[in-house]
C-alpha cells in the first residue's frame, strides 16, 4: 500500500561494465515509513496459502510496491490515501481494499492519525480454488475496482479476521472456513472483469510480460539490465523509462520486491533457513536480506 532514488534509474551514458539488478549490500529498494506496533502475521495449517496480517500505527507511508498474492485490506480506524492504476482512492472504515497480484500501489496515512489495518493475504492458488468452489467456473475475474464501500461486509470481514487471529480457525474450523467462503463470495459478486488499462509510452504488454517472466525464472541469479533491455530491443535508458511508465517503479525496485515476495512464499513453507531463503531469492548476504525484509514487512524474516 505505498522513494529514495534507485542507483539504476539513470543509465543514459553507457557503463564500461554490465549493470546488474541483483540485490547488493548497501543498495536498498524504496522502504515504508511506519511508527507503531510491529505487524503480526498469522498462518493456518488447514488453510495453506492464507496469511492474516494486523498492524497498528500512528504514522505511515508505503512507497510504490506490489505483491504476488491477493490482498483484501480493511481499516478499523484511521484513513489511508492509496494510488493504484492511475487512480487515487481513500480507504476508511467501512471500505474494502482489493489488490490483485502484480498491481503497483502506494499508501499514505491521512493527517497522520492513528490507523489499524487488517489484511487477508491469499495466494493465487487459494484464490483460484475459492473462485472455482464458489462459482463453479474456471475463469478467474480481475477486480473492476480497487476499493469497495460496504460497511456490513467490511465489518463481517473484520470480525472474521479477529476471530481467526485469536485461534478460532483451530477451535472452530467449520465456522471460520464457511464464513470465509461466504464473504469471499460476496466480494466476487461485487467485482467484474475489466481489461487492464493501456499505458501510453509504456512497454508493450508482451514485452513487460517477457521481462517479468525472465526475472522470475532467474530470480537467484545476477540479472543484468542490458539483457532486459535487449529482450525489448531497446537501449537501457529507453527500457527503464518505459518500464517505469508501465509499472510506476523502476526495474530494480520491481525485482527487489519480487525477491522479497518470493521470500515470503518460501518462509511460509517452513523447514528452510533464513540464509537459504536469502540465497534462493538472489540476495548477496543474509544481513542485507534481513534489513530489506524488515523495511518491507515490518518484521525480520524469522518473525514472519
Amino acid at each position: 500500500m505505498s522513494s529514495p532514488s534507485i542507483p539504476l534509474a539513470s543509465t543514459a551514458k553507457p557503463s564500461p561494465s554490465p549493470r546488474t539488478l541483483r540485490a547488493a549490500p548497501g543498495v536498498d529498494a524504496p522502504t515504508s515509513t511506519q511508527v507503531g506496533n510491529t505487524p503480526r502475521y498469522h498462518r493456518f495449517t488447514d488453510m495453506p496459502g492464507l496469511v492474516l496480517c494486523e498492524a497498528k500505527s500512528s504514522r505511515f507511508r508505503f512507497p510504490p510496491h506490489y505483491h504476488l498474492d491477493y490482498h483484501v485490506g480493511l481499516l478499523a480506524e484511521g484513513a489511508l490515501r492509496q494510488r493504484s492504476a492511475g487512480q487515487e482512492t481513500m480507504l476508511r472504515p467501512g471500505c474494502i481494499s482489493l489488490m490483485p497480484p502484480g498491481q503497483v500501489h502506494d499508501g499514505t496515512g491521512e493527517d497522520e492519525r492513528p490507523y489499524s489495518l487488517s489484511t487477508f493475504r491469499l495466494s493465487t492458488a487459494l484464490w483460484q480454488d475459492l473462485f472455482e468452489d464458489i462459482t463453479c467456473l474456471a475463469q478467474m475475474p480481475a477486480f473492476a475496482e480497487s476499493t469497495i464501500e460496504d460497511g456490513l461486509l467490511s465489518a463481517r470481514l473484520l470480525r472474521l479476521h479477529a476471530a481467526m487471529s485469536n485461534g478460532a480457525a483451530e477451535t472452530e474450523p467449520l465456522g471460520t472456513q464457511s464464513e470465509l467462503l461466504l464473504l469471499i463470495g460476496r466480494l466476487f459478486e461485487r467485482t467484474a472483469r475489466k481489461p487492464p488499462p493501456h499505458v501510453a509510452n509504456g512497454l508493450p504488454p508482451a514485452d513487460l510480460r517477457r521481462c517479468q517472466e525472465y526475472c522470475r525464472a532467474r530470480l537467484h541469479e545476477r540479472i543484468v539490465l542490458a539483457d532486459l533491455a535487449g529482450l525489448c530491443g531497446m537501449s537501457r535508458f529507453q527500457f527503464i523509462r518505459r518500464f517505469k511508465q508501465s509499472t510506476n517503479i523502476t526495474p530494480y525496485a520491481w525485482l527487489t520486491r519480487l525477491r522479497l515476495e518470493q521470500a515470503c512464499t518460501l518462509l511460509n513453507r517452513g523447514r528452510i533457513t533464513v540464509a537459504q531463503v536469502a540465497s534462493d531469492v538472489g540476495f548477496y548476504d543474509q544481513s542485507h536480506f534481513v534489513r530489506a525484509f524488515r523495511q518491507a514487512f515490518g518484521v525480520v524474516p524469522s518473525r514472519y
